[in-house]
């Protein structure tokens, strides 16, 4: 397996104690907002929200606290605020690039907000474009290992749909493939009766820096510093660890 696939595992990881100290459930309201200010709240005609809904409903929030943000963002509820998504730059420990998705109705609070988890963990803001071109945003869903799954099942699913690879990344399956074929591929799942666990744009690196233990504690203090703010979305890094390192990794966990 690549060095992503493992991370991926990890990161699932720790997604579930994110959802824990109900950061998660935070967020996935707020891309539900932003969806359905966007496209609409008719979730058959704008698949972001779609996505976004189906998401929410995985991690189990609340379908009442769904409705809510649908309303408040398509405008048929008082009270939605104007989110806007910024991106900031800058490198980790040991040169590692980082992207920082925020979504924020003050910009000034989220650009302070990133710059002190940056500064007060090894790391530092860079120019806009400086580490962005490292990064490409691709289609990614994630399918759960269920009912004797394999890769040639998955990948026989959504190859014509425009799937540019399938990885197994230990308890699920990782479909990558353009940003614009995400909702073809999902509805390709769909199709064929298979269950997904999430359907997203993300940005993914095209090349990885491989960090041991230690380096991969402080970039993971780093991430986890960023995403402490209730303005950051999404913490990408280009980075990559062995399967002992995170293994280790999961035990600080």
């Amino acid at each position: 397996m690549s060095g992503h696939s493992k991370w991926a595992t990890t990161k699932h990881k720790k997604a579930a104690i994110d959802a824990k100290r109900g950061k998660l459930f935070a967020r996935l309201i707020k891309n539900i907002e932003v969806a359905a200010r966007t496209g609409g709240g008719d979730p058959a005609g704008n698949p972001t929200l779609y996505d976004a809904i189906q998401k929410a409903k995985k991690n189990s929030v609340p379908a009442d606290n769904i409705d809510r943000a649908v309303k408040r963002g398509s405008g048929a509820e008082a009270g939605g605020a104007d989110y806007q998504s910024i991106m900031y730059e800058g490198y980790g420990p040991g040169g590692i690039a980082v992207l920082v998705e925020c979504l924020t109705d003050n910009r000034n609070r989220a650009a302070s907000e990133v710059r002190v988890a940056f500064t007060r963990n090894g790391g530092s803001m860079a120019d806009a474009g400086s580490v962005s071109y490292l990064f490409s945003r691709k289609g990614v869903v994630v399918v759960p290992k269920t009912g004797g799954l394999t890769e040639d099942d998955v990948l026989a699913a959504v190859l014509e749909a425009g799937a540019e690879e399938v990885e197994d990344v230990g308890e699920a399956f990782e479909i990558r493939s353009e940003a614009g074929d995400l909702v073809a591929v999902r509805s390709a799942l769909q199709e064929a009766g298979l269950d997904y666990e999430s359907a997203e744009a993300q940005f993914v690196a095209a090349t990885e820096i491989e960090v041991d233990v230690e380096g991969a504690r402080r970039i993971m203090k780093l991430i986890d510093a960023l995403e402490d703010s209730d303005d950051v979305q999404n913490v990408y890094a280009n980075f990559t660890a062995s399967d002992e390192v995170l293994a280790a990794l999961d035990d600080d966990l």
